[in-house]
């Protein structure tokens, strides 16, 4: 069993929360944890070490980005959680240290693993004669000619170095030079980070050297008059937090110019490899400017990010199993007629379980049919090469209304929803930016349809992006529907963000930042009303992250007053569980493994206990954040279909709660300890099985023959109920006879 992560605890009153900013950096360590897993293939692991080092570049763009601004601004406002910017910061870099350390110890356990698969990761030192004389051809005809070597002197100032850029510093010699001259090598973006000199197919051996290790060996030939003194190698990280202007009159020129201003943020870490002579050390950080940033300097190996180069397809026994997604079956009962499939009954998709092709291939129908006269569509981020996209420009070349909500304050996919953006207004599309002071985050499709005499609203509703690539690994659901009243609250959403209108009179659809906040709050306090009378009270619900302190303090008093609360949360949790007088009633996991949990679901037992029929169970586009409540257009979404109500509840959340091979669970006292199975030889697996078994609602008449495996829920340990009924344990997933001749 892996060693536990902690999170520091105030002794104050705000010891009731978790830090935000060590909260995420503790998910982060979990993802990490992968990479050490023994029963993770090898490749996979090395991408878990890669995924670990892309969010820390991420977190420190924009997280440790925020409090350095707070912090040089003098703000000393705290955290909910009692600490002010410095002191935030001072945690984060105790932390960071601490995760680097152990990504290089992974990262070395990872070579020795590797180099006993015939993938030999190795430096220039190691290699043989013939192997350094390929090196050198390698490097001379892919790398060399790209390379722009980059003296520094009063001449020739400090070089910009882009974000996430990184390089070769190296001092020189020359006879009629006093003093070392200091040179910059820049390695383009587009270099693979290793050079793969040597593949054995028949022995399955491959050779691979850094590019900066080959830059290193060969800078002789940048700089032929000098000699080379010293070298090292470095990295940085820029600013990349967008603050928009509420005032500007153009929002995408307001883009375009902050798109330019991120690209020159100021460093605030700068990377170096370990060794780094003190010379080169404090050249760099004068010509950074980033005496007071962050200064990492003890990695072999800095950007570990770039360490998916490594993993190749024809490797397969060192990579997962391939598994192929299902397609719905119920809409091959009707030959592949989306419209008619979803008007029989509604579907609930999950992927990436289920493919994503189905939406696709919905709105592409809906693009080509003759009597579909409207479509309405969000876009968050959506792929480089976009089906979906594609589709939209089909239907508005052919004269279909086409209103395209595209969210230009994405982060990080603002130009890629910029370049869609033009391409869709040029075939014709209505093209809309939504609010300058809300991102619209909603995942909607709505598409009108004229049958008879009459317009009818197929909805797509979903907890993912429009993303085909981010659809095979993230966890998230997709709800097709007609029913009239969430059409027709869709409709007045996508009004609201068009024209400003504030919808009224919604019918089913909650949306965010009108009332998502007030209808959760309500629904936790119905489950405190139940308890008070003597009904049972119960909470289930799963997120991405859990920071508003208000929701907070709601699940404290439910708690309190003996609702039983289950949360699956896979990253951020500011709550803190099983506090005697405080959650004692509150169970909180984190489920990291081979897929990404996205989706967003809450379950409230509405006066019995979890699972049954009565209860209110939704699917939503956001997690249980300030920014989510306030700040986003969201959407929380009843799931009112009997048989797609089961799926959500009684299949897909009792697998999370029962999940034990991939699952952390948070305690009183800050650590993650991993799930210790019923059965340690046979741990059970939410992704398996729902690789295994298929869903309830898409399985149309196939659903006779091949239902679901059943699933008993977990029991709970030591838990408090005043008053109420023990919770069942013996809460089957079934599939009744009426639901299997959908």
């Amino acid at each position: 069993m892996s060693e536990p992560t902690t999170s520091t605890v105030n002794d104050d009153l705000s010891g009731n929360y978790f830090n935000r900013e060590l909260s995420w950096l503790f998910f982060n360590s979990r993802v990490l944890e992968e990479a050490k897993n023994p029963n993770v293939p090898l490749l996979e692991r090395v991408r878990f070490l890669s995924i670990s080092a892309s969010n820390l570049d991420e977190f420190y763009m924009v997280r440790v980005a925020g409090l350095r601004t707070q912090e040089l601004a003098g703000i000393t406002n705290r955290s909910f959680d009692g600490l002010r910017p410095e002191q935030q910061l001072q945690k984060i870099n105790k932390r960071v240290r601490k995760i680097i350390k152990a990504q290089e110890k992974c990262w070395n356990n990872l070579k020795r693993e590797l180099y006993k698969e015939k993938i030999k990761v190795k430096s220039v030192t190691d290699l043989k004669k013939s192997e350094k004389d390929k090196l050198l051809a390698l490097y001379q005809s892919n790398v060399f000619p790209l390379l722009s070597p980059l003296a520094i002197d009063p001449a020739h100032p400090f070089p910009f170095i882009s974000n996430l850029g990184f390089g070769v510093v190296v001092s020189l010699a020359r006879s009629d030079h006093a003093d070392p001259l200091y040179a910059i090598i820049p390695v383009p973006h587009h270099i693979p980070r290793f050079l793969h000199i040597h593949y054995d197919k028949k022995n399955k051996t491959d050779i691979y050297v850094s590019v900066e290790e080959a830059i290193q060996y060969a800078a002789h030939d940048l700089f032929p008059e000098f000699k080379i003194l010293d070298s090292g190698v470095f990295r940085i990280t820029r600013d990349s937090d967008i603050a928009i202007d509420e005032d500007a009159e153009d929002l995408v020129e307001h883009f375009e110019f902050l798109l330019r201003k991120r690209r020159r943020g100021r460093v605030i870490r700068l990377e170096m490899n370990t060794g780094i002579s003190p010379a080169l050390r404090d050249f760099l950080v004068e010509g950074f400017e980033c005496w007071h940033e962050d200064i990492q300097d003890g990695s072999a190996f800095i950007g570990m990010a770039a360490l998916t180069c490594l993993i190749t397809n024809y490797r397969p026994n060192l990579l997962f199993t391939p598994f192929q997604a299902r397609f719905p079956e119920r809409i091959r009962d009707f030959d592949g007629d989306c419209f008619a499939a979803i008007a029989a009954k509604d579907i609930l998709v999950h992927h990436p379980y289920e493919e994503f092709d189905v939406v696709i291939q919905f709105l592409e129908q809906a693009a080509l049919d003759p009597n579909v006269v409207a479509i309405k569509q969000t876009l968050y981020r959506t792929s480089d090469d976009s089906p979906i996209v594609n589709a939209l420009i089909e239907a508005a070349e052919r004269g279909k209304t086409v209103t395209a909500l595209v969210e230009l304050k994405a982060r990080f996919d603002e130009e890629s929803n910029m370049r869609w953006a033009r391409d869709l207004e040029r075939a014709g599309a209505h093209v809309v930016y939504g609010f300058v002071d809300y991102k619209t985050h909603a995942k909607v499709s709505l598409v009108v349809r004229r049958e008879g005499k009459t317009l009818r609203t197929y909805t797509h509703l979903g907890t993912g992006n429009y993303h085909a690539a981010n659809a095979k690994v993230y966890t998230d659901l997709a709800l097709f529907t007609v029913d009239p009243a969430l059409g027709r609250d869709v409709g007045k959403l996508f009004n609201y963000v068009t024209s400003y209108s504030k919808p009224k009179d919604l019918e089913k659809l909650v949306i965010a930042p009108t009332g998502l906040r007030a209808r959760l709050e309500e629904l936790i306090d119905i489950e405190i009303a139940n308890v008070k009378e003597g009904k049972p009270g119960a909470v289930w619900a799963k997120m991405n992250a859990l920071v508003d302190r208000q929701i907070i303090e709601k699940l404290y008093e439910a708690s309190q007053a003996g609702v039983q609360i289950d949360l699956v949360v896979r990253g951020i949790c500011c709550l803190r569980p099983g506090v005697k007088g405080l959650s004692e009633n509150i169970r909180v996991k984190s489920i990291v493994g081979r897929f990404l949990e996205h989706s967003r679901i809450a379950c409230f037992g509405n006066g019995d206990v979890l699972p049954n029929q009565q209860a209110k169970v939704f699917m939503s586009s956001a997690d249980w954040m300030p920014r989510n409540l306030n700040r986003r257009v969201e959407t929380l979404v009843p799931i009112e279909s009997p048989t797609v109500h089961r799926q959500v509840m009684q299949q897909i959340m009792i697998a999370n709660l029962n999940d034990e091979k991939n699952s952390w669970e948070l305690r009183a006292d800050g650590k993650y300890v991993r799930t210790p199975p019923i059965d340690p030889s046979k741990p059970f697996s939410a992704h398996e099985y729902f690789m295994e078994n298929p869903s309830l609602s898409g399985r149309g008449k196939s659903l006779n023959y091949n239902a679901p495996k059943e699933l008993t829920l977990p029991p709970r340990k030591k838990s408090k109920r005043p008053n109420n009924p023990k919770p069942s344990k013996t809460a089957k997933l079934s599939v009744v006879k009426s639901e299997q001749k959908s």
